[in-house]
């Protein structure tokens, strides 16, 4: 509990350095919003004048700061220039459609890294140990948007068994009520089971992109770790009682292994969460990633300002719950970490 508590503590602390980070990073970027958001080419002086004093950038940039520090402890993280819509309501509007695409990218990873590192790890050297490290390293080396292109390309060009890549929708689909946010639900809820085939179509291919490139360190991490622990002494007093190898692996190997297991899927899942930018925008997806990158394409510094508190809040509470699991999973953690 008391190191809960402490990592709480530590969490405002972590915010605010990314809150000034990313402020004056977006504001000494090349560019002048002004000059982009002229609605001539050939506007004079006055009338970017104008707009800068309308953006409020021609204040001092501590005078800025301040203005968007009060804001933000108001709840108004700003609004888009490229949407005219406040930058809190784009996020949330958007952060449904990122969460699934993760989400199911994640469950797809896991499901297929686990076993593998497990087996990998049961048999060292043998041609799944070998595949397994050759997916990996595959997954690690290839840009995800490599990937994407290279999948859209076997699977919707040559193949024809993938829909084309427009989004979380097929055209002029309706979308059904929104209750979560989350369209394959949504669709379940609305007992639409032709539209829910039409989402899961939709996302298959943007999640297997995302899960090749999760599913590297994920594999790797639950190989190294299974060996370790299988190694160990109480794996190899479990063998002398006559345990069965069943009970061996699961009970005792894998779940002492799962210790750095877990510290790594959080891990994975925050980057994921971030880095599904070039993904989104890939597969035309309408997630905060690919709304963040049009936005910095634009000098629209309020949404990317947003996107970075909003990754840094997420990336502070999976920390806290990756804790919370490492006392659920071995006690003894949290003992060690508290005296």
């Amino acid at each position: 509990m008391r190191l809960l508590l402490r990592r709480c503590l530590w969490a405002p602390p972590t915010l605010a350095g990314v809150l000034i980070v990313t402020f004056l990073v977006t504001h000494l970027l090349p560019g002048d919003p002004a000059v982009f958001f002229a609605s001539d080419p050939a506007a004079d002086a006055g009338t970017i004048a104008t707009i800068r004093q309308k953006l409020g950038l021609d204040l001092p940039l501590w005078r800025q700061f301040v203005i968007y520090v009060g804001d933000i402890a108001h709840g108004d993280l700003g609004q888009s220039i490229t949407t005219g819509q406040p930058v809190a309501r784009d996020l949330l509007q958007r952060l449904p459609a990122s969460l699934e695409l993760t989400l199911c990218a994640f469950a797809i990873a896991i499901a297929a890294a686990l076993p593998l590192g497990v087996a990998a790890a049961l048999r060292p050297g043998s041609i799944i140990d070998h595949a397994t490290r050759a997916i990996s390293a595959a997954g690690a080396s290839l840009p995800t948007f490599v990937t994407g292109l290279v999948l859209i390309y076997v699977f919707y060009n040559l193949l024809g068994v993938a829909p084309e890549p427009i989004g979380r929708l097929e055209a002029f689909a309706t979308p059904p009520p929104s209750h979560t946010g989350f369209l394959l639900i949504d669709e379940l809820i609305a007992g639409d089971l032709a539209g829910f085939g039409m989402a899961a179509r939709q996302i298959a291919l943007p999640a297997l992109t995302m899960a090749l490139f999760a599913l590297a360190p994920m594999a790797r991490m639950t190989r190294a770790a299974m060996i370790g622990a299988l190694r160990a002494d109480f794996v190899r007093a479990a063998r002398a009682n006559g345990l069965s190898p069943r009970t061996i692996v699961i009970t005792y190997a894998f779940r002492n292994a799962m210790l750095p297991v877990v510290t790594t899927l959080g891990m994975v899942f925050s980057y994921m969460l971030g880095a599904n930018v070039l993904v989104e925008k890939v597969f035309a997806w309408p997630g905060v990633g690919s709304y963040t990158l049009d936005a910095m394409a634009g000098l629209d510094y309020a949404p990317v300002q947003g996107f970075m508190l909003l990754m840094a809040s997420i990336f502070v509470a999976l920390n806290l719950a990756i804790d919370f699991l490492y006392a659920l999973i071995d006690p003894r953690a949290g003992l060690a970490a508290d005296g």
